[in-house]
């Protein structure tokens, strides 16, 4: 499958999604959800917070009544999948404290900032350039600029990643 091919999916995939749901896809709302729905069971009053406020109802049903929640499981699921078929499911089983934390400090970090932007690459990239908005051009710009910057801190506490290869 080449490049623009891919592209064509991506699009289509696009596409059906605003047709069916009347919005762009997104990916982050439904981890923002799948949160608040775990500080709710505990107790913690989210649904008093201004995000939430207006969604009481979203963090009281099934997580599968959310069609994001459904979409992030689905995209999972078919990694998972893609990865079995194609021979290259191996699980690490241990994993040192350095990856750990970095891999925990990313997360929070790419969370944060993906809520800060109402989106991550899909939300507020594809989503924006899609609808015909700047935002998405300008999240290009500045993800671009995070990338470099993401990219000499590897480099600094050393984890460069493996060097990629051609078949």
């Amino acid at each position: 499958m080449g490049l623009c091919s891919r592209c064509v999916d991506i699009g289509v995939g696009l596409l059906l999604t605003f047709i069916v749901l009347r919005r762009p896809w997104g990916v982050t709302s439904g981890f923002a959800l799948w949160g608040a729905k775990f500080f709710y069971a505990v107790g913690i009053p989210v649904e008093t917070w201004p995000y939430w406020k207006w969604q009481v109802a979203a963090i009281e049903r099934s997580v599968f009544a959310d069609s994001t929640s459904v979409m992030n499981f689905g995209i999972v699921l078919g990694a998972l999948i893609a990865a079995g078929l194609a021979g290259k499911f191996n699980p690490v089983k241990r994993i040192n404290l350095r990856d750990a934390g970095t891999a925990i400090v990313g997360g929070l970090m790419l969370g944060y900032g993906a809520r800060l932007a109402y989106g991550c690459n899909i939300g507020a990239y594809l989503g924006g350039i899609t609808s015909g908005s700047m935002h998405g051009w300008l999240w290009l710009v500045f993800a671009f600029a995070g990338s470099m910057v993401g990219t000499r801190v590897r480099h600094l506490i050393g984890m460069d990643p493996a060097p990629v290869t051609a078949k």
